[in-house]
């Protein structure tokens, strides 16, 4: 049997592929997946699997060309992108001789070294053990057998197998319930927040995009940022100030093709982020050849998670990596207005710019890393959530004081007057304030910031509570 290595940082990488070439971008970022995980890509090869060998997914005579490259290179570790069942990593090691880690054991070791809050490290605990539950037959063939049969053999009539199990799904249990509590907690801050009336906006995207660098870039926040896959895994939520009012901004986790879907069950709870939100700012990375590829992806996992049907802007980062062509009897258009000093002849740096296309998602161009484009995106972000403003005052009764005190609240009130009669209060509030308080109050008492608006509506029946 063989004894896995503990040790095993430099790494040779196998990439399977179907037929035809395979895939440039699948193999640079199973090598980017490498790296961010600590490993030294000591070599590359190509599989080509027409037909999955059951027992080692790729054949014998690849396996042999695998040896071989990892005895030349001096590989301790074999990372295949490719999910890999318990019985093919088994084998794979037994006639490798070195540890064996498919797509998704790569994954999750990043996932592991990344997480800092204490609910990052228990849905990534989680999501380990879920995938380490068929695989623990590994670590203890010498004690498959129940003892039995002689004095002082005899032993508890289950095997060590059956006793790691057991131990591994009360561990599971243990994690869930602490998740859940979590969660609770989690949904009572959120609560908070939708009690407070701010829009929601959260930050999503494929890894690497940039939503970090953006976060901090918007709020003076200082979330970990890197050049590097999963540089952060935990939810940061700051309050952002537009020039229509506030919001309420979240990062969260990045995604991947292809998220194993150990880590999506996991990381449901931290999504919520996202599902949660008003409005989802998709980052995109504008330099990578692939971003058409990655927005299908990213929109393929808030799909998954219950956040498909969201309002989006998108947001092209990374634009200081682009140029884009000059037609010199064109003068200057409104998409750049660099001058193009130190490009190449007939090109010029790429410029931020505001896009609406009709029926489409607003598109943002700009640069997180340089700040070019932030204005243009916060404006994006005013039309998106619709927050115009309206200036006014109303006459307030003494029996909706309440209101009074929720207009005090949301720091909307600019001057105030007051007698036996009730309240003058003049007021400069955004449209989507005034519309929920008409939801919930008096119709009456802000008819006029209704008016004043061009707004219809009709008042609650219910009173002000």
């Amino acid at each position: 049997m063989f004894e896995r290595s503990r040790k095993g940082e430099h790494a040779l990488l196998i990439q399977p592929h179907a037929g035809g070439p395979p895939d440039e971008e699948l193999l640079e970022e199973f090598a980017d997946l490498a790296r961010s995980a600590g490993a030294t890509v000591a070599s590359l090869l190509t599989a080509r699997i027409d037909r999955p060998n059951p027992a080692t997914l790729i054949g014998s005579g690849k396996l042999e060309e695998v040896r071989a490259a990892a005895d030349a290179s001096g590989a301790d570790l074999i990372l295949v992108n490719h999910p890999l069942s318990p019985v093919q990593e088994r084998n794979l090691e037994r006639a490798l001789q070195r540890r064996v880690v498919d797509r998704t054991g790569l994954i999750l070791d990043i996932f592991a070294q990344r997480a800092q809050s204490h609910e990052g490290k228990l849905q990534v605990e989680l999501a380990q053990l879920r995938h380490l539950a068929t695989r623990l037959v590994r670590g203890w063939t010498h004690l498959e057998r129940q003892r039995g049969g002689s004095i002082g053999l005899r032993g508890p009539g289950e095997t060590q197998l059956e006793t790691d199990r057991r131990l591994l799904q009360k561990r599971v249990d243990i994690l869930q319930k602490r998740l859940e509590k979590v969660e609770v907690q989690r949904t009572q801050m959120r609560r908070a927040r939708v009690r407070s009336e701010l829009p929601r906006v959260a930050l999503v995207g494929y890894t690497n995009a940039g939503k970090s660098t953006l976060f901090n870039t918007l709020t003076g926040a200082e979330a970990y940022a890197d050049d590097r896959l999963f540089a952060t895994l935990d939810p940061t939520v700051r309050r952002i100030e537009l020039s229509g009012g506030s919001a309420v901004l979240a990062d969260t986790v990045g995604f991947v093709r292809d998220l194993p879907h150990e880590l999506v069950a996991a990381f449901r709870s931290t999504l919520s982020e996202a599902r949660e939100a008003d409005l989802l700012l998709h980052v995109v990375d504008a330099a990578d050849p692939a971003r058409q590829e990655r927005i299908a992806q990213v929109d393929s996992v808030l799909a998954e998670v219950g956040a498909g049907d969201l309002p989006q802007v998108l947001v092209f980062n990374k634009i200081d990596r682009l140029a884009e062509p000059v037609d010199p009897g064109a003068g200057t258009s409104d998409a750049g207005d660099g001058t193009g000093e130190g490009d190449p002849v007939g090109m010029r740096r790429f410029a931020p710019r505001l896009d609406r296309p009709a029926g489409g998602r607003p598109r943002v161009w700009l640069s997180a890393r340089e700040g070019q484009g932030l204005a243009l995106l916060r404006q994006a972000l005013v039309e998106a959530l619709e927050l115009r403003h309206v200036a006014g005052r109303v006459r307030i009764p003494p029996q909706a004081a309440k209101l009074r005190a929720r207009l005090h609240e949301l720091g909307v009130v600019r001057g105030e007057t007051g007698d036996e009669a009730g309240w003058e209060v003049e007021v400069d509030m955004a449209i989507s304030d005034l519309q929920r308080l008409f939801a919930q109050a008096h119709g009456e008492w802000l008819r006029p910031l209704i008016e004043a608006a061009g707004l219809e509506g009709d008042p609650a029946d219910a009173p002000f509570d």
